[in-house]
């Protein structure tokens, strides 16, 4: 029987356009997802808050491509209703869609509390109905949650981190779980205009504290998160440059501990585009 590992394989695309919500759209998602299928990429990871039903444009249109939550929120989501939608949608495609939840950030979520517990309390409610540690996953940043997603789950997907938090979580998981780190792309060779798409993108998570706090545990310093984010916090978050150089960053993440990297393409058209030029130029670099 094949793992988690096998099955999504070394490289992911992470979209929030592949999360969309207009119907109309079904067929531009279902074509997309077959095309990162047919381009060597092993998962699809729905960016924002998604749930299991955004992931069945693409799991309907694929016939092995991993679909992932990326992340689900606990709080926006009740776990006994996330676990019937899980149930609903493995039955239709066995094996294949992975609920990656996150308890997300006290300015998104007016019933943020106690953000650990509440997260294995919700744990707790998904062995009740009944949804496989195994096919789940945990955004996890800090030792505890990163140790959790290894005892309650199929291991961690860790957001806009750096080769050197792979490694600490990689000490933490042992050797077992899955880690599937996501790493922000810009297909752009002019520093100044690569670290100015690289800003605009990074804006956002600088006002969220479990990303700052997280940047600080790394070294960084108060300095760094001023001004859009200094350029040595921006280099170690983003991978730009020529072809030679993105693929020598992406695969400094499978060097310090990574099973897959979920890439996330950086460009400057809106966030919820899907960047499908971008997509193929990547997985040509990418072998």
């Amino acid at each position: 029987m094949s793992t988690v590992k096998d099955r999504i394989g070394r490289y992911g695309i992470w979209s929030v356009g592949l999360r969309a919500e207009d119907p109309s759209r079904r067929g531009e998602l279902a074509d997309a997802a077959a095309e990162l299928e047919s381009l060597g990429y092993g998962a699809a990871w729905l960016g924002g808050s998604s749930a299991a039903r955004h992931a069945v444009p693409l799991l309907e249109a694929t016939a092995t491509l991993a679909v992932g939550t990326s992340i689900q929120s606990i709080w926006q989501y009740d776990a006994e209703a996330s676990a019937a939608a899980f149930a609903e949608v493995d039955a239709a495609h066995p094996g294949r869609f992975l609920l990656g939840l996150g308890v997300s950030h006290a300015k998104l979520a007016d019933q943020y509390r106690r953000p650990y517990s509440a997260l294995v309390s919700y744990l707790d409610a998904l062995d009740t109905a009944g949804v496989p540690a195994e096919r789940r996953v945990l955004a996890a940043l800090g030792p505890k949650t990163l140790q959790l997603s290894g005892e309650r789950a199929a291991g961690a997907v860790p957001y806009l981190v750096t080769p050197e938090h792979t490694a600490r979580a990689r000490e933490i998981l042992g050797e077992g779980p899955l880690l599937a780190p996501e790493l922000k792309v810009v297909l752009e060779t002019d520093p100044s205009r690569a670290r100015t798409l690289a800003r605009e993108t990074l804006a956002m998570y600088l006002a969220l504290p479990n990303y700052t706090g997280n940047f600080l545990r790394l070294g960084f310093t108060e300095d760094d998160l001023t001004g859009g984010g200094s350029d040595r916090l921006v280099d170690a978050l983003f991978a730009w440059g020529d072809d030679q150089r993105i693929r020598a960053r992406i695969d400094t993440f499978h060097q310090a501990g990574a099973d897959h990297v979920a890439l996330q393409v950086v460009t400057a058209d809106r966030r919820d585009a899907l960047p499908r030029e971008e997509w193929r130029r990547l997985a040509s670099l990418l072998g």
